[in-house]
């Protein structure tokens, strides 16, 4: 990987990856910390800071942490990745990606 690089990370990565409790925790922190070591950046919308903000402070088959470790995450997360503008040029970049890169669901 390069500095050119950019990887998105979905909301369930970052919920496994900072729940212990959550099914898949191992698995998503190891791949966080190795994405880190990379020069890529790592990148998220507000989307996926609210989707988080959402999982995790309702009821869960998994324990969750307490409010306040929810909400200092949120700030951790918006510190240590970019975040990607939702503006109407990101939209327009999304349609035209969608028209030329076979897509689903």
């Amino acid at each position: 990987m390069t500095a050119d690089d950019r990887i998105f990370v979905d909301t369930n990565v970052l919920v496994h990856a900072n729940v212990a409790a959550a099914p898949l925790h191992r698995v998503a922190y190891d791949a966080l910390a190795a994405l880190r070591t990379t020069p890529a950046s790592l990148w998220l919308t507000r989307q996926v800071l609210r989707e988080y903000l959402a999982v995790l402070t309702r009821p869960q088959a998994f324990t969750l942490p307490a409010l306040d470790t929810v909400l200092s995450d949120a700030t951790f997360l918006e510190e240590q990745f970019r975040m990607a503008d939702e503006t109407p040029v990101v939209t327009a970049h999304l349609l035209r990606l969608m028209r030329n890169v076979p897509v689903g669901g």
